[in-house]
């Protein structure tokens, strides 16, 4: 019944099996991907026909981790996967990256990947089998596609070097995590977050990962060889070369002038009303093209006109040169009612950002398919239309925003101080008031502003610049900083973000068939440059962070406790705690190794409440002199509290060397005294003594 096809390799310490032929077989292609413990199914269909007047390419990815998987009920009200997690949503995107370059030019038929995770061991991320699950079902499809490509993670240590597709325990101890994704011959796509590494070590990582993937990609290929689709007959429609003579000779001048107008308002205006004098002389009548079909042309000699400009040395669209940062402008607590905001600006690219401090109760609680987590800093990006000029759609968190939230954030996270030293909840929020170039690592330069303002004690500084490259033939320039038109006529997307000591995140899109290791050294070294100088202008409004927090954060104290001490502070039936909370106002979080977090409104009622903690949980100390109550009294002397839940005997036997017949004659019910700690046996009976400690008599005992 099934004719089913699989090839296994060796994938670093897992063994890789990729099947088809077996499920989905009503998709254009479909594979069971086994990586260790993990079994991603990945399906592709492909329309055999574009929609009419269809201008773009609708390539959408799906990945989908499925609860039982693990062999987990999902929580909530319904118990089934709902809307996509953040995870789900980010591997999305790290999928489609790397394939929709290769699919070819002018290709508009609908194209969906749905990759589900069917089986999951909780140690192996499934992202890497995803990938190469997708690159075999589109290889063995017959979709056109220029592939198969391969993926790896890649981990590093100083004792191992480089470490090939590390699993979660791993990359705990690790210094990066990226994941390259490639084909045979080039790189497409890297995404990563580091711990202050060098642009060498990135690059060998890249260029490591890129050599390990090569038996997936070979393995890709045999499958391909033997269970292949035949390809479709699909042609690019061909060039109207007659239409594109007529567009340059009316508008292309135009164009070239309106690519050199700084503004980007102005420069938007000028290639508007161009496109409308093409559209209006070139269509309408019968036997000319579509609008659309103009307007199409329009946009690929604009493309030419700044692709040729760049790489034959010309100034860019704004007059710089290719490793020109644009002007910077840095202000720190711009919104009063914040713990810390900044408002960066870089040429026409500008972000807000918030920073809110929080207590762990605040924390983000992370259900996924390996298991509940909590995480104590977010970065939550807005990108809102009015950033570029436009009235748009309001309405949920996109793709776009959470990628680029999430690339911020990894820019900044190596650089967070840890719990111990910080336990606050840390809520940074970027909003983007403008855009024309890379916002994301605005907010990465806006992110570590606003922290240092609130007082969050970064280990340093962290600033993002984005690269871009046009390369025709063999000539190619690689550019510092480019502007939102240079990103969407450029072949490439390079971000990169660090301190002045190494790249704490860097991101890389290829929109051609691959770059060269040349062209990544040349990025590395330019985003170096700029990150350094981007650095230096931060410096200038705040180097560090504040020494103090702000008067509206909340105060935290953090205390150690004998663990077996957490049932005295915590109190039968929390009878005590629920006390404490009352009295002074604060918020008492207790962790079973003994750790007491205290927040509060403010310092005094913060005080307040470690005092009390610390007064329940101390241990009296011998030849300590304490002022304790009577709580007791018998005949061979009274029982005085020294501190919460600690009593001592004082033994009163005569006094002026006289016998004590009745101690209520010297000593009653509630009377404060001193006391002097004599001796704690090992049962933690005290014993006290009253002589030294008052006027006139001895009291001896």
């Amino acid at each position: 019944m099934f004719q089913t096809i699989t090839k296994t390799f060796q994938f670093g310490d897992q063994e890789v099996t990729i099947e088809t032929g077996r499920v989905a077989r009503q998709a254009t292609g479909a594979v069971l991907v086994t990586m260790g413990g993990n079994q991603v199914l990945c399906t592709v269909v492909g329309a055999k026909e574009a929609k009419d007047g269809q201008d773009f390419f609708p390539l959408s990815v799906h990945y989908q981790e499925k609860y039982y998987a693990v062999g987990r009920i999902p929580g909530g009200f319904f118990k089934r996967e709902a809307r996509p997690s953040e995870k789900e949503t980010l591997t999305s995107r790290l999928i489609d990256r790397p394939i929709r370059p290769l699919f070819p030019k002018g290709f508009m038929n609908e194209v969906q990947v749905i990759c589900t995770v069917m089986s999951a061991d909780k140690v192996n991320d499934p992202d890497i089998a995803a990938l190469i699950g997708t690159s075999a079902a589109l290889s063995i499809s017959g979709i056109p596609f220029v592939g198969p490509i391969g993926a790896a993670r890649v981990g590093f240590t100083e004792a191992d070097g480089y470490i090939l597709n590390p699993n979660y325990e791993q990359l705990a101890t690790s210094e990066l995590d990226m994941v390259v994704a490639g084909t045979s011959d080039a790189v497409l796509m890297v995404e990563s977050e580091a711990q202050e590494l060098t642009e060498d070590e990135m690059l060998g990582a890249v260029l490591f990962a890129h050599n390990e993937m090569q038996v997936a990609v070979n393995a890709i290929n045999e499958l391909k060889a033997e269970a292949g689709k035949p390809m479709w007959d699909w042609q690019p429609a061909a060039k109207n070369e007659a239409l594109i003579a007529q567009v340059k000779e009316l508008v292309g001048q135009g164009i070239a002038d309106a690519y050199q107008v700084a503004d980007k308002m102005q420069r938007q205006g000028a290639l508007s009303e161009l496109r409308n004098q093409a559209v209006a002389a070139l269509s309408g009548e019968e036997g000319q093209p579509s609008a659309k079909e103009v307007s199409g042309v329009v946009s690929s000699v604009e493309k030419q006109i700044v692709r040729q400009r760049i790489v034959d040395g010309a100034p860019r669209i704004d007059g710089r040169d290719t490793k020109t940062v644009r002007p910077i402008e840095v202000a720190i607590d711009v919104l009063k009612g914040t713990h810390g905001s900044a408002l960066f600006t870089r040429g026409e690219t500008q972000a807000i950002a918030t920073c809110t401090l929080g207590t762990a109760r605040d924390q983000q609680i992370i259900d996924a398919i390996e298991g509940e987590r909590k995480d104590p800093f977010m970065l939550h990006y807005n990108f809102p239309p009015y950033s570029v000029g436009e009235a748009g759609r309001m309405g949920a968190t996109g793709r776009r925003e959470i990628g680029h939230g999430r690339l911020a954030r990894r820019g900044v996270a190596a650089m967070l101080p840890s719990q111990e030293e910080f336990p606050y909840t840390i809520r940074i929020v970027s909003e983007i008031t403008e855009s024309n170039g890379s916002s994301s690592m605005a907010s990465v330069c806006g992110a570590s502003l606003a922290m240092m303002d609130a007082g969050v004690p970064l280990k340093a500084p962290v600033a993002g610049i984005a690269m871009g490259l046009v390369k025709e033939g063999e000539k190619f320039a690689v550019l510092t900083d480019i502007l939102g038109d240079e990103d969407h006529l450029g072949d490439m997307d390079f971000k990169v973000a660090g301190t002045e000591a190494g790249v704490t995140a860097l991101q890389m899109d290829i929109k051609i068939t691959g770059i060269t290791e040349e062209i990544m050294e040349i990025a590395l070294e330019q985003a170096f440059n700029a990150r350094t100088h981007i650095l230096k202008e931060m410096a200038k409004v705040i180097g560090y962070a504040r020494p103090e927090l702000p008067d509206n954060a909340p105060a935290m104290t953090q205390i150690k406790i004998n663990p077996e001490k957490i049932r005295d502070v915590i109190g039968k039936g929390g009878a005590t705690i629920r006390s404490l909370t009352e009295e002074t106002g604060a918020m008492i979080d207790i962790d079973d190794d003994g750790t007491v977090r205290i927040y509060a409104a403010d310092k005094a009622s913060a005080k307040a409440a470690t005092d009390k903690v610390i007064e329940i949980t101390a241990e009296a100390e011998v030849g300590k002199v304490y002022e304790g109550k009577v709580v007791r009294i018998e005949e061979f002397g009274a029982f005085v509290n020294l501190l919460p839940g600690k009593d001592g005997l004082v033994h009163i036997s005569q006094i002026a060397n006289k016998r004590v017949e009745k101690v209520t004659d010297y000593i009653n019910m509630g009377d404060v005294i001193k006391v002097k700690v004599l001796e704690v046996d090992p049962r933690g009976r005290i014993k006290l003594s009253m002589k030294d400690l008052i006027e006139d008599e001895s009291v001896e005992g």
